[in-house]
């Protein structure tokens, strides 16, 4: 290795651990609200699509499903300026698997209002290791790694040295571990949060609550216990299908046990999204969080997701 090689590879760890310390000193901090700071609304959860028809972005040939249609950064852009929403968290999608150019596309479209989340497999040899190019290449827009346990056929290795090397490096590059799963796979996950605890954890779609047991999902509630996870407010299920449980108790009891200065909100857009819809979907969450007070609720709807994503830098 050449003295400049070195020399760069400890520049990019010093600034990561001083990331990973920044963003837990934030948590830990409680997210307080400073003096003359505005109110923003950010969303931090959304999926961009280049479509079957933008041959210079394929979708993987492990992806589990192939959206026909696109849903680009430009009218993200339009939608967000429509909607009053002032950033964005791109989460990289499935699809792609991790294959991230284009993410990197997409954050190159407004590196201001921008950021993303990215997504790698423990399980796949040279998969974890293209993380730390990603970082450098998006200049401190990638945010935050994502975890699914949801799948049976595709889940973690819940309990293997590859895992714990997929969320040390996450924690070492600045980034949060993103995980979206079903409840009754917190208990695979819950080691991981004690084992990395200046590792932020966010917990995507309030957990999942419907996707499992009461039972199951109390076990995430009480993952509030552990100050380095947040709650996202986001994928609100619908009270039409199985298995009928009213969401507002849910939502209460989750603000209850993180409180308002660890919970995100996101969601909203999509390819037939408009301003209208993007705003009603926010609406909703507001009435979801009708409990709290106004302070509270735009801690939740962009004060929190501002710091804790960097939007302020």
């Amino acid at each position: 290795m050449n003295q400049d090689h070195f020399n760069r590879c400890n520049r990019r760890q010093l600034c990561a651990a001083g990331v990973s310390l920044l963003i837990t000193a934030r948590l830990n901090s409680g997210l307080a609200a400073r003096e003359g700071e505005t109110n923003a609304i950010i969303d931090t959860h959304l999926h961009c699509f280049g479509g079957q028809v933008d041959s210079r972005f394929p979708y993987h040939q492990r992806a589990p499903y192939r959206p026909q249609e696109a849903a680009t950064p430009q009218f993200l852009l339009k939608c967000m300026r429509r909607a009053g929403v002032d950033g964005a968290v791109v989460v990289h999608p499935e699809p792609y698997q991790d294959d991230h150019r284009y993410l990197e596309y997409c954050l190159a479209q407004d590196r201001q209002r921008l950021r993303g989340t990215c997504l790698f497999f423990a399980d796949r040899p040279g998969s974890v290791e293209q993380m730390a190019g990603l970082v450098e290449r998006t200049g401190g827009q990638l945010i935050a790694t994502r975890l699914h346990a949801y799948a049976p056929d595709r889940l973690p290795p819940f309990g293997t040295a590859e895992l714990a090397h997929y969320w040390k490096t996450a924690g070492d590059l600045g980034l949060a571990m993103q995980l979206h799963f079903e409840p009754r796979y917190a208990a695979g996950l819950e080691p991981y949060i004690k084992q990395f605890p200046n590792t932020t954890v966010i917990i995507d779609h309030l957990g999942r609550p419907m996707q499992g047991t009461k039972k199951e999902h109390d076990q995430v509630v009480r993952w509030a216990r552990f100050p380095n996870t947040v709650m996202k407010v986001s994928s609100l299920p619908s009270q039409d299908k199985y298995p009928h449980r009213p969401l507002q108790p849910i939502v209460k009891d989750l603000t209850s046990a993180f409180g308002a200065e660890r919970m995100i909100y996101g969601g909203g857009f999509n390819k037939d999204c408009t301003g209208k819809s993007y705003q009603g979907y926010r609406q909703r969450v507001q009435e979801l969080l009708s409990h709290l007070s106004a302070e509270d609720q735009q801690k939740i709807l962009g004060r929190n997701a501002s710091r804790l994503y960097r939007f302020e830098d």
